[in-house]
C-alpha cells in the first residue's frame, strides 16, 4: 500500500522556535530523527534528538487516563473524550513530548468515536509496532520521540492511502491552527 507523504516550506525562525520546544529533555542516550514542525503546521527541518524518557515528570503532569494509555497502552473508552470530532484547522502533538504527529487536514470521521487519520504529519514523527495483545494481531502506533502510545493504525481507511489511524484523544494535544492578522 502506498504512502504518500507532503512537506511544506521551510522557515529559519520557525527552527529556532520547535527547537526550543524540546529543549531540556531527558534521555538515556538513544537518538531518533523527526521532522519538526511549527504550530502553523509547517515542517521546519529534520532533525536527530536523543529520545526523551521522563516517567516521573508525566506522572505528575498527564492525567491518570493520558498515563494510562500513553504509558501502559491503555485505551480510553470511544466517544468518551472531548474533541475526538474536532475538525477545525491544526495540528495534534503528542501529549507527553509535543511531536507533531497528525495535520487536522488529513482527520475525517471513522464512526468509530476515536479520532482517526489517513497519515501521520511526517512519517519519521510515528513508528509502528507489531502488537499480539488480547490474541489479537493489530498494528501499534507510537511517537518516535516519546514511544507514547498513540493508538493502532488498520487498513481500513480512506485514499488516498487506504490507512485508519485511529487514535487516543488523550495522547495528543490539539493545536489550533493560527488565524492570520
Amino acid at each position: 500500500m502506498q504512502r504518500r507523504h507532503f512537506l511544506f516550506a521551510l522557515s529559519s525562525t520557525a527552527v529556532i522556535l520547535a527547537t526550543r520546544s524540546f529543549s531540556g529533555l531527558a534521555s538515556i542516550g538513544e537518538k531518533v530523527t523527526i521532522m519538526l514542525f511549527s504550530d502553523d503546521g509547517k515542517a521546519i527541518q529534520r532533525t536527530t534528538l536523543p529520545k526523551v524518557h521522563k516517567d516521573a515528570e508525566w506522572r505528575r503532569t498527564l492525567s491518570p487516563l493520558a498515563y494510562k494509555v500513553t504509558r501502559e497502552k491503555g485505551t480510553e473508552e470511544p466517544y468518551s473524550i472531548p474533541g475526538f470530532d474536532r475538525h477545525e484547522p491544526g495540528l495534534y502533538r503528542c501529549i507527553c513530548c509535543g511531536n507533531a504527529l497528525f495535520d487536522a487536514r488529513t482527520k475525517y470521521d471513522s464512526h468509530t468515536g476515536w479520532p482517526s487519520f489517513w497519515q501521520p504529519i511526517a512519517p519519521e514523527n510515528v513508528h509502528e509496532v507489531n502488537d499480539n495483545q488480547f490474541g489479537m494481531n493489530r498494528t501499534e502506533v507510537q511517537c518516535t520521540l516519546c514511544d507514547a502510545h498513540l493508538g493502532h493504525v488498520f487498513d481500513d481507511g480512506p485514499k488516498p492511502t487506504g490507512l485508519r489511524y485511529c487514535m487516543n484523544t488523550v495522547a495528543m494535544r490539539f493545536v489550533p491552527k493560527p488565524k492570520k492578522p
